[in-house]
This record gives C-alpha cells, structure tokens and sequence, in this order.
C-alpha cells in the first residue's frame, strides 16, 4: 500500500491517502505536481483506495509539497517514515 501524503499552507497535519499500486500511487502524484504547477486556483479531489469512504478536495495554489511513501518502508527510531525537512536560516 503506497500512501500519499499532501501538505497543505496554514494546515498542521498532511492530508493523505492511500493506493495499492506504485503506478496507481505514481500517477496521483503527477496529477497534484501538474495541479500545483498550473498556477490556476483549480480543486484537486482525491478518494481513497483503502477506505473507500474517505474523499478529499483542495484547492490546487495551497499545497506547498507532496510526497509518496510505502506502507511498509523504512522507519526512522522515532517509528515515524521519513518525510518532509526544512532549515531556516536566522
């Protein structure tokens, strides 16, 4: 199971959701790269393959990454998969 996970601006927790095949979960996340590239205010709706109920819409300008990861990949110590990281410079 590959899991999707979109981080929207303004929102402390990622939106995800889940496919069960690599291409399945490929060609999700080119969908939201060409959404977020387009620069228009589009809705980018998104169901879930593995809780069929679960549906999600965002606004395409307010993600601010995006990112794919395997249900069973490697783990950090923390038991958490690896994810997004930012430096700021003071």
């Amino acid at each position: 199971m590959f899991t999707i996970d979109l981080t929207v601006r303004n929102t402390p927790f990622p939106i995800s959701v889940q496919r069960k095949t690599a291409e399945d979960a490929e060609a999700v996340y080119q969908l939201i790269l060409a959404a977020m590239s387009s620069g228009k205010p589009e809705i980018v709706e998104l169901k879930c393959e593995g809780k069929t109920e679960r549906k999600i819409a965002v606004r395409a300008s307010e993600i601010s990454g995006v990112q794919v990861t395997q249900k069973d990949s490697a783990t950090t110590a923390s038991g958490r998969p690896p994810g997004f990281f930012a430096l700021t410079s003071e």
